[in-house]
Order: C-alpha cells, then sequence, then structure tokens
C-alpha cells in the first residue's frame, strides 16, 4: 500500500511586522510545518506502523526553504519526499489551489498511491480546497474534515466534522483523497534517531518539465493585487483596579450599553 501526504510549510508572522509590495518582508518571517499536514502525517506513519508493506511519500510544492519542513515529516516516519519546484513557479506571486492541485495531481499519476492525505487547510492562505480540488483532478472519491480514520480492504470508514459539532460517520472506497482535521491523533515529536535518519531519505525534486507539464499549468483566473493591514475597528478598555471596582465598571459599562435590560 502507498501513502501519499501533501505538506506545505507555512509562514508564521512576527507581531511587528511590515509589507514590502505584495508580501510581508522576509524579515519577519519563519516557516514551519503546517499544523494540519503534521496531522496527516501522524496518520499516515501509524497506518505505516500497524500495516505491512506500506510506503508513505510525501509531496510538497515550494521552493528549497520547504526542505526542512520535508525533513521533518521524514524525521517523524515518511519514506521519501518529492518537492515541485522551478523558475517558472518561482515567478508566480499566487499559487491558488486548483493551480496547486494540477501540480500535485500530476505526482499522484506517477505515484498511484492507495490513498491521499492532506491538511484540512493550510495555516497562512487557508484555501481549505487544494485535497478537494486534487480529487477532482484524480477523479478520486473524497472526505472532508476527517477526524477518525479505520482503513479495511479497499475502503475507509471515516468520521468528518461538520458545522455544529456534528460527525457524520461514511465509507469511501480506495483509492481516494481524505483531508485530516487537526485532533485526528497526536503528532509525534521527531526523535535524535528519525531526525538523522531524514537526512539520508530520498528527497527528489521535480521540474514542470519532469511532471509533464509546462507553464501553461500555472494560468491562474485570480491575481494578488494588494497586501494590507486591516484597520482597528475600535479600541479595547481596560479596568485596572480591585475585583470589586472593576467589576462595578463594567457593569456600568454593560448598563449604558443596554446589555440586560
Amino acid at each position: 500500500m502507498k501513502v501519499l501526504v501533501t505538506v506545505t510549510d507555512v509562514a508564521v508572522v512576527d507581531d511587528e511586522f511590515e509589507i514590502d509590495g505584495l508580501g510581508v518582508d522576509e524579515r519577519y518571517l519563519t516557516y514551519e510545518l503546517n499544523e494540519w499536514d503534521d496531522y496527516a502525517v501522524e496518520e499516515a506513519v501509524q497506518i505505516a506502523e500497524e500495516g505491512e508493506d506500506v510506503e508513505v511519500v510525501t509531496v510538497t510544492v515550494g521552493p528549497e526553504r520547504s526542505d526542512e519542513a520535508i525533513r521533518k515529516a521524514l524525521a517523524k516516519g515518511a519514506d521519501r519526499a518529492v518537492r515541485v519546484w522551478d523558475d517558472a513557479i518561482a515567478e508566480r506571486d499566487l499559487l491558488d489551489a486548483e493551480t496547486k492541485a494540477d501540480l500535485l495531481a500530476a505526482v499522484a499519476r506517477e505515484e498511484d498511491p492507495d490513498l491521499i492525505l492532506s491538511g484540512v487547510q493550510s495555516g497562512d492562505d487557508s484555501f481549505a480546497a487544494t485535497g478537494v480540488t486534487l480529487a477532482e483532478k484524480l477523479n478520486m472519491e473524497w472526505a472532508a474534515v476527517v477526524n477518525q480514520l479505520d482503513l479495511a480492504e479497499g475502503v475507509a470508514s471515516v468520521h468528518r466534522e461538520l458545522e455544529g459539532g456534528v460527525d457524520e460517520l461514511t465509507d469511501v472506497e480506495l483509492p481516494a483523497v481524505l483531508t485530516i482535521q487537526t485532533g485526528i491523533n497526536e503528532p509525534r515529536y521527531a526523535s535524535l534517531r528519525g531526525i538523522r535518519q531524514a537526512q539520508n531519505k530520498p528527497l527528489d525534486v521535480k521540474s514542470l518539465g519532469d511532471l509533464g507539464l509546462d507553464e501553461g499549468a500555472l494560468e491562474s483566473p485570480l491575481r494578488w493585487t494588494a497586501t494590507y493591514e486591516p484597520e482597528s475597528e475600535g479600541e479595547a478598555t481596560v479596568f485596572e483596579g480591585s475585583p470589586d471596582e472593576t467589576a462595578g465598571e463594567l457593569a456600568g459599562v454593560l448598563r449604558d450599553q443596554g446589555v440586560g435590560q
């Protein structure tokens, strides 16, 4: 069995930052493995530990900087990795969900996995659409926002998290794409042994040409036109003093606003 896991690194912005053109100046950014993808990697590794002859492969669309996040996934138990990048991709200001899905789908067709796991969303763009779009590209069954997964012969039995705290129980025939929700498991820390082993695990970098694609695959109707800090809608009022004093002040404000009337 082969499990393909889509992973990405996400930008973490300092509390104080400056905008440079369309993005935040790199001085104020650090990058880490996307939280949702961390849970997807853990789920795949647990499947490998519980089964026989299971290979876990990660796939990433990202620059060389992403290797750190990829190595983290390898250190946690993934067997090998594929990273998609070249100069044509680097020149794009925005890679939307459909464009990323096209690139990931090209890798998936080469790998021919039995199961694809993807984080529900990324912590920076938050499109929350790449996984289901990938399923459409591959004409695979899918289930989104999965918070429990059990595999049987050719079938994934899943619990899906719906609005209002409702769980949906459904069976999905493999091959399939599942988007993984946080809380489905407890992601492990990478051990020192795992970190050392990760340095020797295969990490293949593929260009558009390697995947049989050209720059037309990067065309998108979306354009990134501006980046700005939203204006604050109001200011917070801080009450200082003893609990009795601050409670009285707060009660007065609430009365003035008509609360409880």
